[in-house]
């Protein structure tokens, strides 16, 4: 307490101290005005007092008025101010926390300003929908109200998901995915059951065995203990819609990638693109030979506008992971892909306040 008065502690920043200070001046102040129990001595207090000054003065912060200076002279003030007797115990509470309260608050607002900064590099655009899993021909969609950017699926919404909930603070996860789906699908399912069919509605947006390994193996993650508190991995994730540029092969506008394979909006904010590219992300299809196997010829344009548009998606703010469709063939994918996301989830926790 007494070194804090010259300077912060090596270990610890002023903000963490700062609060664990009010929050002990605070619980042992409420515990001699209720219990008699405080943790602290006089003398201990006099010097948490002046620890807890020095700090918030280096913070920028108000520090608060305190018209005692230690146990002691709490009970005085309160047996001066009318709150002794029979309640007297609810006013001496409201006494501490009309007095340190403010500080409390003026630390959390600090705590808070402090975690978005960790944000500061995160996806430009704030969450809108997702239009994903689409499932039979492709759906169209228009932009109903160009002033608040409301889209509107015009043809074959019934063969994709959209969800449209607020998201929450910690990403999208299996749980909220599961949620959303009992609310708008399965209102009188039990969670174990709407998951199950959730999973398998997913599952059937894809066609790929590459792509179906990937959400096999990662969904194995929420039969596991807070599994559920997971990211959830969205399948065909519809990034634009580009129904005029697409068809003209010459318009240098046109925007080459019109689905995201996987999404994860992970708990540190960030939007991860999961792609698995088969040999027609980079090579153009050549006829069947007589045996009736089919090849690939190498495509510097296609790549290009591959690389092109990953390099877009980046600027953008989300990050992009790639699998080769053959690596997801072999017999150990199943581990690749597991590893894989055990350290990407290690990657984006969410921040420590």
């Amino acid at each position: 307490m007494e070194s804090l008065r010259f300077g912060p502690l090596l270990a610890h920043p002023d903000l963490d101290v700062a609060v664990a200070l009010t929050r002990l001046l605070h619980e042992d102040f409420v515990a001699r005005g209720t219990s008699h129990d405080e943790r602290m001595n006089d003398d201990e207090v006099v010097l948490a007092v002046k620890a807890h000054r020095a700090v918030l003065e280096r913070l920028g912060l108000e520090r608060p008025q305190l018209p005692f200076r230690h146990h002691s002279g709490f009970h005085d003030y309160w047996r001066k101010n009318d709150m002794s007797g029979g309640g007297g115990w609810q006013a001496r509470r409201e006494c501490i926390e009309e007095l340190l309260g403010p500080t409390r608050q003026a630390l959390e607002d600090l705590q808070e300003a402090e975690y978005e900064q960790r944000f500061k590099n995160g996806p430009r655009g704030t969450f809108k929908n997702l239009i994903f899993a689409a499932v039979g021909p492709k759906p169209q969609i228009v932009l109903r109200d160009a002033v608040s950017n409301e889209v509107e699926i015009v043809r074959n919404a019934d063969n994709c998901l959209v969800y449209k909930d607020p998201l929450p603070l910690q990403g999208l996860t299996w749980r909220q995915m599961v949620t959303w789906w009992q609310a708008h699908h399965m209102p009188n399912a039990e969670e174990p059951e709407a998951a199950e069919t959730l999973y398998r509605r997913l599952y059937r947006s894809l066609d790929s065995l590459p792509e179906q390994t990937v959400l096999r193996t990662y969904c194995t993650r929420y039969a596991e203990p807070d599994g559920f508190d997971l990211p959830a991995l969205i399948p065909q994730v519809y990034l634009h819609y580009d129904p005029y540029t697409r068809k003209n092969s010459g318009h240098s506008g046109a925007l080459h990638r019109e689905r995201m394979d996987f999404l994860l909006l992970a708990p540190d904010r960030s939007r991860i693109v999961i792609e698995v590219d088969g040999a027609h992300h980079y090579g153009t299809k050549n006829p069947a030979d007589a045996d009736g196997r089919t090849t690939y010829t190498a495509s510097p344009r296609l790549y290009s506008e591959m690389v092109a548009e990953d390099r877009r998606l980046r600027l953008a703010g989300y990050e992009i992971y790639r699998f080769g469709g053959w690596e997801l063939t072999r017999p150990d994918s199943p581990q690749l892909i597991s590893d894989f996301f055990t350290e990407l989830l290690t990657r984006h926790k969410k921040p420590t306040p």
